[in-house]
């Protein structure tokens, strides 16, 4: 606690500071829920669940014409977690979600170092996570190019725990660099290149990404790193009314815990959108991720868009690659949707999808269901409300899929949330 509070000071303190390099924003969002099949189907019987959290964020930057700082500290409030008068978080929540200093290089080149956020294109493989309250960040350097309408980011990142063999001395261990991840999104290390090119009407972006898990033996011992590899691209063109954006991409190498090869796992997007009126417009797509060939055993087929904006995709339910869904049946995702300015102030989305699964399931199934989802967005003076409604209504195979029988399950699959957005700007520069 002593660090938060000394963080909080320092931030605090900069108030003082009244040059126009200089900006202290922040964010209050909370957030209520009810989940009655949020992710996964709920059980008859059960009761929904029910919920108000709130992210907290403070973020400074500093600039000069050689550098630029910037540090956002945030805390995660989940209502009446913790009990009254204690003298510590309870869900040890706060944390630093940025920190990180971009050192200029040349007129059109810097790089980068520390925590940031990697977001490209739509998100697909790579996003700030910024639904999910604590967000998704990365430690890494990153060089960055910028030149007339071409961008190019190398990155380089090598993560170690505290805990480390041998004893931890302000992060290094002593012994080793041994790093123990049970999930896909905790790598050891990490590689990637990202460029994208800008002409009038359309842009295309090539991603490739490398990063690798530590490997251990039947002693617990180190044993070397397996790695992942993912080349894509993304494509984006407008014409008029019409937009078309695609994404195309391949992945191979080695499951993240070890146990199985990947190879010809692949994902491809199609997206279209028609703006019919100023108030009006339309979309309609359709998504591929492959999935295991339980025909062969000795590698999966199974694509994993790791560190995307996942909820973004296939459903704002999350029944599929938000922490669920992986080295299984693949995806087939066809949608529609259409987007109502209702006035200056406010909008309403609707969108339907429907799901069927890449491969069969044991029984022979393949189709999983059809979503619903809504959203209202408003704006008012200094800050913004959005109200959302999701149901699915699942076909056999989901509740094969997620193990549980149409009788035992709930006849109605929902989940509904509110958010309320504010912004404030405590001092801002226009340097």
């Amino acid at each position: 606690m002593k660090k938060q509070y000394l963080i909080l000071t320092l931030m605090l303190a900069c108030f003082q500071l009244t040059t126009a390099q200089f900006t202290l924003d922040g964010e209050f969002r909370p957030r209520t829920e009810y989940r009655n099949g949020f992710q996964t189907l709920i059980p008859d019987g059960a009761d929904a669940g029910f919920a108000v959290n709130t992210r907290v964020r403070l973020n400074a930057g500093y600039q000069t014409d050689n550098f630029k700082v910037y540090l956002s500290i945030q805390d995660l409030l989940v209502w009446g977690e913790n009990p009254q008068i204690i003298p510590v978080d309870a869900n040890n929540s706060f944390a630093v979600f940025q920190a990180w200093a971009n050192l200029k290089l040349t007129d059109n080149s810097g790089i980068k170092l520390g925590r940031q956020v990697l977001s490209y294109d739509d998100q697909r493989f790579f996003g700030g996570l910024d639904w999910a309250q604590q967000g998704r960040n990365h430690d890494l350097a990153l060089y960055q190019y910028r030149k007339n309408d071409f961008i190019l980011d190398l990155g380089v990142a090598f993560n170690q725990d505290l805990d480390g063999l041998g004893g931890p001395l302000f992060g290094f261990q002593n012994v080793g660099t041994a790093y123990p991840a049970n999930n896909p999104f905790q790598y050891k290390s990490m590689q990637h290149l990202y460029a994208k090119q800008t002409w009038k009407g359309f842009n295309a972006s090539l991603l490739l990404v490398n990063y690798g898990h530590q490997n251990f033996d039947a002693n617990g011992d180190a044993d070397g790193v397996n790695s992942l590899f993912t080349a894509g691209t993304h494509l984006n063109y407008t014409k008029g009314k019409l937009g078309l954006a695609g994404n195309a991409f391949l992945q191979t190498g080695t499951f993240f815990n070890g146990s199985t090869d990947v190879g010809g796992a692949y994902l491809l997007g199609l997206e279209a959108t028609y703006k019919a009126t100023a108030k009006v417009s339309f979309g309609a797509g359709v998504e591929l991720i492959s999935g295991d060939d339980a025909s062969t055993t000795d590698q999966t087929e199974a694509f994993l868009p790791t560190f995307g904006t996942n909820h973004k995709f296939n459903g704002f339910m999350d029944y599929f690659y938000v922490g669920n869904h992986v080295n299984t049946i693949g995806l087939v995702d066809i949608h529609a949707s259409a987007n109502f300015k209702l006035s200056k102030t406010s909008s309403l989305m609707v969108k339907a999808l429907n799901f069927s699964g890449d491969q069969a399931l044991p029984s022979g199934e393949r189709s999983l269901g059809t979503e619903i989802d809504l959203v209202y967005a408003k704006k008012f003076k200094g800050y913004a409300l959005k109200i959302g409604y999701s149901q699915m209504f699942a076909s056999d195979g989901m509740y094969e899929l997620k193990g549980i029988t149409e009788a035992a399950a709930k006849e109605t699959q929902n989940w509904a949330w509110a958010m309320l957005i504010l912004k404030p700007k405590f001092l801002t520069g226009s340097k």
